[in-house]
């Protein structure tokens, strides 16, 4: 340990320390970090912001009648909407309930 410590305090005997580093030192950080925390806005907080306005504006724009799929792989019409719930047929009279935010995906309404 000893000898790895005089081998520092040898190394860096010569080194010079500029004037005012320490503002040049918190510059230099700045210039690096801020383009990563733009570039980490437009690869993931844009996208996902806009993944949730599109998910948003399928449940607003959801009527009855239209075919939906669900988080959980189950497709089924929508026969009522409530609140925050919709009423999804699955097959003849199989009715189940699911809250809005299950809603994956949305086919226009289907005709009879």
């Amino acid at each position: 340990m000893n000898e790895f410590m005089f081998a520092l305090a040898e190394a860096t005997a010569g080194a010079e320390v500029p004037e005012g580093g320490g503002i040049m030192a918190i510059l230099s950080q700045l210039l690096f970090f801020v383009p990563v925390i733009v570039l980490m806005y437009f690869l993931i907080i844009r996208p996902e912001s806009k993944r949730k306005k599109q998910a948003q504006k399928l449940r607003d724009e959801l009527v009855v009648g239209d075919e939906v799929t669900m988080t959980s792989g189950i497709i089924g019409k929508v026969v009522q909407i409530k609140d925050d719930c919709v009423v999804v047929e699955t097959g003849e009279k199989t009715r189940i309930t699911f809250v809005k935010g299950a809603i994956s995906t949305r086919k226009e309404k289907i005709s009879n």
